[in-house]
């Protein structure tokens, strides 16, 4: 009696140090990855500072740092951190659907995330029109899967604790992270590591917190829309928003996978020098808007909402241009924010037609419009930017119009950008072989 009851004790201590060692790699890895995202949150503004203050000596320096910087950055990633280019979230999308642990390693990695951090900030440096929030996100599931792998039991649900962790604390969004890792990066919901991803995104979030304070990403705005034709900038912000982010996916979906001929053969053998070009063509980009289309548009976009200015009327375009430039470019950078940005000048200009609206509203309405557009992920798009900027009283308007775009950019881009773009790293990740079985998911 005494040695069964012995035995019992045993295994129920085996079960209780188990769930708890679990319970502590989450909470770990979310307050890594939460200092993380702060780290290169303020390192990412020193770097959009530098580069400022290179302009005020000469607004010319652009055309020859910015090509020489894409050029250089584009180098070091094929060379250093091969698959550490774009965004960030495709590979992490990527991570979770392979089975071999060697071929997720090339994806997300310790490695990975150093040249991730390292070049995302020097693409800033050279005025890239990039964000960090992408980054983070493979950034943090590059620390939960490299903590994951010290632990002696496989831990379901890290990929995706890291990921949702990276948005929480890269906006200071909480709710947002846990929509992302959800609407997003499983397109499902996981019941058994539901509660530890959680646990994860309010480590990540206190994190950041502690250190940086509490704060809306892009400020206060309390705004609603008030007469009842000023509704109809919904519907309108819908389609502009929609239209444009699915014109901006397809392009870059399409020079990602190979543009046809002889085009898409000499960008393949000669990605450095177009990779300059590309930094040459954004420099011009950034002398005809007058030096607003660098860096991540926070600065820019957060004056206008908070001040209620509209934003230069070639805003929105010349950041639309300036931000697919660098996407197509092969240089580490997200395009949270940009695509943020260049929903804002969108919205500016549809407000033009709406005398007397509020211009914050609707510029809140084009910035969600068109990032739902770009990652049709209508229900991360509304959340993420009324968590943003505090504005609840605008929760119907962006629901609804981030559905109207996720509709019209459906007609363009068949598919979200983070998930089309995911595809070609898994076809390039995995054997004949393993192509056939179930994906794993970590």
């Amino acid at each position: 009696m005494k040695l069964k009851l012995s035995t019992r004790h045993q295994r129920l201590v085996k079960i209780t140090s188990a769930r708890w060692q679990r319970r502590a790699i989450f909470l770990l890895g979310g307050v890594v990855v939460g200092a993380a995202a702060v780290m290169l949150a303020q390192l990412a503004d020193l770097a959009q500072q530098a580069f400022a203050m290179l302009l005020s000596k000469s607004r010319y320096a652009s055309l020859l740092v910015t090509p020489v910087g894409f050029g250089l950055s584009a180098l070091l990633t094929a060379r250093l951190f091969p698959n550490a280019q774009g965004s960030g979230i495709p590979q992490a999308i990527a991570a979770r659907h392979l089975t071999v642990q060697q071929a997720r390693e090339r994806l997300v990695s310790i490695r990975i995330a150093v040249g991730k951090i390292v070049l995302t900030l020097f693409g800033l440096l050279c005025g890239a029109s990039i964000g960090r929030e992408g980054p983070t996100v493979q950034v943090g599931a590059s620390i939960m899967f490299a903590i994951g792998r010290v632990s002696p039991r496989r831990q379901p649900g890290l990929i995706l604790a890291g990921a949702a962790a990276g948005v929480a604390a890269a906006f200071n969004t909480p709710l947002a992270g846990i929509v992302f890792g959800i609407e997003e990066m499983s397109r499902a919901f996981e019941t058994r590591t539901s509660s530890l991803i959680i646990a994860a995104v309010i480590a990540a979030g206190l994190t950041s917190l502690a250190v940086m304070g509490n704060y809306d990403y892009f400020g206060t705005s309390a705004v609603t829309l008030g007469r009842g034709i000023d509704w109809l900038a919904i519907p309108a912000c819908g389609v502009v928003g929609g239209l444009m982010g699915g014109l901006f996916s397809r392009f870059v979906i399409t020079v990602a996978r190979g543009l046809p001929g002889v085009a898409g053969q000499a960008i393949r053998r000669h990605a450095v020098p177009f990779a300059a070009l590309c930094g040459l063509a954004v420099a011009l980009c950034g002398l005809v808007s007058g030096d607003t289309v660098y860096g991540t548009g926070y600065t820019q976009v957060k004056a206008a909402l908070e001040n209620g200015a509209p934003l230069p009327g070639d805003f929105g375009l010349l950041k639309f241009l300036a931000t697919a430039l660098a996407a197509i470019s092969g240089i580490p950078g997200g395009i949270f924010s940009p695509s943020l940005a260049v929903g804002a000048g969108l919205g500016s200009n549809v407000a033009s037609f709406f005398h007397g609206a509020p211009l914050a509203a609707i510029m809140l309405l084009g910035m969600v419009s068109y990032f739902a557009g770009v990652v049709q992920a209508p229900i991360t798009a509304f959340v993420i930017v009324t968590e943003m900027t505090g504005e609840h009283t605008m929760v119907v308007p962006l629901m609804t119009a981030a559905l109207i775009a996720y509709g019209t950019s459906r007609l363009v881009c068949e598919e979200g950008i983070y998930h089309a773009l995911a595809k070609g790293f898994i076809e390039r990740s995995t054997p004949p072989t393993e192509a056939a079985r179930a994906p794993a998911r970590l």
